[in-house]
């Protein structure tokens, strides 16, 4: 049965919301203001299908891409941009107050830029041995095959073809595959996990299709294939070769944005402490005014910026593994720093921000890609005695609900 639902708003995960009795109703792809007809989502009683819009809004447009809908890789592609933007500025404003937290939200900043650099394909052995290579689908666990993508940057150019290539050989032997590929320099770098071990006539036939495809790099689990040559990416004119299945900022834009705004907060530190650091983004453009320290978990992403640091006018840096959620740095390691930036996963850096809130730093830079770990952290270093000037919310991932931002705190 289908029942019609008059959409109040969009809520914070992209969903439009119908309120009926008192209790939120969700329903993707729908707008506020809309009257739309949905139907039961088994399991999920606070959630609809959407099986038509009956009523559009006025700000409805068309998606960009054919497989908006189906594809879970988007929850908005059918809203104006100025009314996208003001929302995605609104889920930090509305978070922020949640949290009881005070200060002036800037104007969202747009760094889609040319797209993604960085996807994860999946692949998957469907019904009849058919292999499904793409996204996963909206709300489901099934793959949506996907053969192009309008969001990637111009650098991803083939990527696709190169993971249904590779996925063909691996996955006849019957185990789930995660493709990911990140644009580099010198081509496409390409990290393959869940394939089980690969036998010398795999090896054989992927070194074929590294040459067809032109990837600079074919890992399993990071762990070397093949390689044609050596894959780098450049932090500003830095050269950094990139460790398999590295995290990367998901656009260019995005990454120079985050920097440029990390760099104008801390120009007048001159010892600065990197938290969370990963190759580099930050520390190696800080690092031609400032001495930097550097710190991360991943050897990996240690090792390439320590490389990295040989390039002219780079200031001495001190870097180290360290994982920071078990081993926070502590008061007493940041003495003589004149300002902190840190930039965590997802889940935010509670640890090392209850020892910030004892320090005497005097400046922190937090950047964040969760709003709701950043308000949970930014209340713990407020209530350490720090006061939060401006948050600017930034935009890489369009078409969905997850926003970056910079804030700064000062003591």
């Amino acid at each position: 049965m289908t029942e019609a639902l008059v959409i109040d708003h969009v809520g914070h995960r992209g969903d439009g919301v119908a309120i009926r009795n008192g209790a939120a109703i969700y329903v993707p792809f729908t707008l506020g203001g809309e009257t739309v007809e949905g139907a039961p989502v088994p399991g999920h009683p606070d959630r609809r299908r959407l099986v038509s819009v009956q009523q559009p809004s006025s700000e409805r447009i068309e998606p960009l891409c054919r497989h908006f809908g189906v594809c879970g890789g988007c929850a908005i592609q059918h809203w104006q941009a100025d009314r996208y933007q003001a929302w995605k500025r609104d889920i930090v404003v509305e978070t922020l107050q949640q949290a009881g937290i005070a200060c002036e939200v800037a104007p969202l900043i747009d760094a889609h830029g040319a797209g993604r650099r960085r996807i994860t394909v999946h692949a998957r052995q469907g019904t009849h041995e058919v292999v499904k290579v793409g996204f996963a689908a909206a709300g489901q666990h099934d793959i949506v095959p996907i053969d192009r993508c309008p969001i990637l940057d111009p650098a991803l150019d083939g990527a696709l073809d190169a993971a249904w290539a590779l996925a063909e050989p691996l996955i006849s032997e019957g185990k789930p595959l995660d493709i990911q590929v990140s644009a580099a320099e010198e081509g496409l770098d390409v990290d393959i996990r869940g394939s089980g071990p690969l036998l010398p006539r795999h090896i054989t036939l992927l070194s074929k299709l590294a040459e067809q495809h032109k990837l600079a790099r074919l890992t399993r689990h990071g762990e070397m294939v093949l390689m044609r040559t050596p894959p780098t990416i450049r932090i500003g004119n830095i050269p950094v070769a990139l460790p398999p299945g590295s995290f990367l900022q998901a656009t260019r834009a995005g990454e120079e944005t985050l920097a440029a705004l990390v760099s104008e907060r801390c120009a007048k530190a001159k010892t600065i402490a990197d938290l969370f650091c990963g190759v580099g983004p930050f520390a190696l453009r800080l690092g031609g005014k400032a001495r930097v320290r550097a710190y991360d978990s991943e050897a990996g992403a240690i090792a390439a910026l320590k490389k990295a640091t040989g390039a002219p006018g780079l200031k001495p840096m001190t870097i180290d593994t360290r994982d920071l959620f078990r081993r926070p740095l502590v008061p007493q390691e940041l003495q003589d720093i004149d300002a902190v930036v840190f930039d965590p996963p997802r889940q935010g850096a509670q640890a090392q921000c209850q020892q910030l809130a004892k320090s005497k730093v005097p400046l922190i830079v937090a950047v964040s890609c969760n709003v709701a770990t950043f308000a949970r952290d930014a209340r713990i270093l407020l209530d350490g005695g720090y006061s939060i000037d401006q948050v600017t919310p930034v935009d890489q991932f369009r078409h969905t609900p997850h926003v970056e931002l910079v804030a700064r705190f000062r003591r």
